[in-house]
């Protein structure tokens, strides 16, 4: 699934292509067809992130809300758009742009008010210049839930996903099985300044790169990573590799139905001899 920093881009690809202008709208699968032809011609106003949320706004007519989800794609074209493939949920035509979406988990055209609810559910996205970090310790300081649990509860925090939360808490030292309410606010506003950094980093690269300069492959030596995901990484998807810093093999488990990345020296438990 897309991390935040992904959506963050394709809102800025919307803004750069078509925003302040008429857009022609269609539904190729047809399972977006009224919603498109309310939209069709109409001036696309603005488009913006929220997490792992895209949102485009067509003024009074409302708001199309996208989750990519597990199997969206949204791919962008310049000059004569081809023919559609019959599978594309959505279509942008501009001036000299178009944009296809894909196998989105959501495609809905929603009100201001709906938008508003889903904002307000949401944890801070640490991509926003509104964000507010302390709405996150506040649901943090008071949990029994592992840290690792909630950087992935969007109603914590939003936009960030399992390579953001797996780097973050190694790039700390920090037990990802460690209670929330335990982590205290010094630590936690290390990681949310950390976050900030490595996300914007994500936005103007197009790719998550989590290693320090003293651990990237010309700095150690090593071979570069390959992986689909691109990136180099300390631990996300490096299981029985080892660590960049001692040599111990990376571990493997299962949280709440999603792999989880660490280093057991690195990041011993809490109680453990350092």
């Amino acid at each position: 699934m897309p991390e935040g920093h992904t959506i963050h881009r394709l809102a800025l690809e919307h803004r750069r292509r078509f925003v302040g202008r008429p857009v022609a709208v269609s539904s190729p699968q047809g399972r977006f067809a009224d919603g498109a032809a309310l939209l069709d011609g109409r001036v696309l106003e603005s488009a913006d992130a929220v997490g792992k949320h895209l949102l485009l706004g067509f003024g009074p007519t409302g708001w199309v809300h996208v989750h990519l989800g597990l199997f969206g794609k949204l791919d962008f074209g310049g000059g004569v758009p081809a023919t559609p493939a019959p599978t594309v949920r959505l279509r942008l035509v501009g001036e000299a742009s178009y944009a296809d979406l894909r196998g989105p988990t959501k495609c809905a055209l929603i009100t201001d008010g709906e938008r508003r609810e889903l904002v307000e559910r949401l944890g801070p996205d640490p991509l926003r210049a509104d964000a507010d970090p302390d709405r996150a310790f506040a649901r943090i300081s008071r949990s029994r839930t592992s840290i690792a649990a909630l950087l992935l509860d969007q109603k914590v925090v939003a936009g960030v996903g399992n390579v953001y939360r797996a780097e973050v808490l190694f790039r700390h030292r920090i037990d990802p099985l460690l209670p929330g309410r335990e982590l205290g606010r010094e630590r936690w506003e290390a990681v949310w300044a950390d976050l900030v950094e490595l996300m914007r980093e994500g936005v103007r690269h197009n790719r998550i790169d989590t290693v320090r300069p003293e651990h990237t492959p010309e700095a150690m030596d090593r071979p570069p990573r390959v992986d689909d995901h691109g990136g180099e990484v300390y631990v996300y998807r490096r299981t029985g590799q080892p660590c960049h810093l001692c040599g111990t093999p990376v571990s493997l488990a299962e949280l709440a139905g999603r792999n989880l990345f660490w280093c057991g020296s690195c990041q011993p438990a809490a109680g453990a001899a350092r």
